[in-house]
């Protein structure tokens, strides 16, 4: 009996192309922007801020009660000092790195989204990496 050799060939699927969460030009200098991404999964309501530093994102989750920081959907509460407000109890988060200020989850943190800027998009960092 002859045997027969079967290849198969290989194909790799190609790299799927991450789409933009953002464009830089969507988020004011020193200001928020309130996106929807799929994040771990999950569609999730994401808290982008851009200053001279960069852009950089958070869950827009207060850790102190769950609620979302928003007064209404996309309009962020920014005080004097140039912290980012939770509507709901006040907690007011440093714009650094996310970490509660003031408020009832003092010494608590935003949970923080890794990003990444390409010319001018804004990408999820990991996104088809």
């Amino acid at each position: 009996m002859a045997q027969s050799s079967c290849k198969h060939a290989v194909t790799s699927m190609p790299e799927p192309v991450p789409s933009p969460i953002a464009r830089l030009e969507q988020i004011p200098q020193e200001g928020f922007l309130e996106v929807e991404a799929e994040f771990e999964g999950a569609p999730e309501s994401l808290v982008l801020y851009r200053d001279a530093a960069g852009v950089r994102g958070w869950l827009n989750i207060c850790p102190h009660a769950g609620r979302r920081l928003d007064w209404a959907p996309g309009q962020f509460l920014k005080s004097r000092e140039g912290q980012l407000v939770c509507a709901v109890h006040g907690a007011a988060f440093d714009l650094r790195d996310g970490l509660c200020v003031a408020g009832p989850c003092r010494g608590e943190a935003l949970r923080a989204v890794g990003l990444r800027v390409e010319d001018d998009a804004v990408l999820l960092a990991g996104a088809a990496d």
